[in-house]
């Protein structure tokens, strides 16, 4: 499973957060949503440009061209090999080192009371994105990234919300949230679990997640909901200026 994973994180996870804008040069996946997120606004080095002097121009020069950052997502299968030592001495630093963990759909799970909505509410947004937002005006971009492909969108007495990704044998695990005032009482648990009970009730056989390494609390809680570590990516940012 956690092999299986591996070699379709990259692809998984930009299925299911999907950026509004991308255009491939030779292998390089080239994507922006307004600089909202480093998931849809970077490089995903899939396959080998041949050229990689003149792809990485190239991706220079359309993130510049839009302000942003040049970001790049690296996980085991990017391409060209020894990229990311490239990237390092053309000094991209590497930010936000990112766990990917994997469980399969063995339960039980139970609904506990929790709402899973083909669609996210306003009230579902407006928590998600007090949590896990940026800037206010960027709002519409990030539920246009949410809304890009069918997920369900589980809400918690309007204070824990979380979103799961249907991806054939897989459900991805997206935009785990509670408020602050309701932390520590078991609400994301419940979520969580509606979330695979939701998913295995959509033909889902295993399910993944990605969280910053640096988040111990999250990592704790999938570790004992039976999630298992299973690869991960980290990002090289020319400009360290988007999350």
């Amino acid at each position: 499973m956690t092999r299986a994973l591996g070699t379709r994180l990259g692809e998984l996870v930009a299925e299911a957060w999907p950026a509004p804008f991308t255009q491939d040069i030779g292998g390089w996946l080239l994507r922006h949503a307004d600089g909202v997120t480093k998931r849809a606004n970077s490089v995903l080095p899939m396959g080998d440009p041949g050229d990689v002097d003149l792809a990485l121009e190239r991706a220079e020069r359309f993130y510049t061209e839009l302000g942003l950052p040049t970001v790049f997502s690296m996980d085991a299968q990017a391409r060209p090999e020894g990229l990311d030592g490239l990237l390092e001495a053309s000094g991209y630093e590497l930010v936000d080192p990112t766990i990917a963990m994997v469980a399969d759909l063995a339960g039980p799970y139970a609904r506990d009371g929790v709402e899973v909505a083909q669609a996210p509410s306003k009230e579902w947004l407006d928590l998600w994105w007090s949590v896990d937002g940026r800037y206010d005006h960027q709002l519409p971009m990030a539920e246009k990234i949410l809304t890009g492909v069918p997920a369900g969108y589980a809400s918690l007495d309007g204070v824990a919300v979380g979103r799961g990704v249907p991806q054939g044998e897989w459900l991805g695990i997206y935009a785990m949230a509670v408020a602050p005032e309701a932390r520590r009482r078991g609400l994301g648990r419940r979520v969580l679990r509606a979330l695979l009970a939701w998913g295995r009730d959509q033909g889902c056989e295993r399910a993944y997640l990605v969280v910053v390494e640096r988040n111990a609390s999250a990592r704790a809680l999938y570790g004992a909901e039976g999630f298992v570590q299973a690869g991960g990516y980290h990002y090289r940012v020319k400009n360290v200026t988007v999350r």
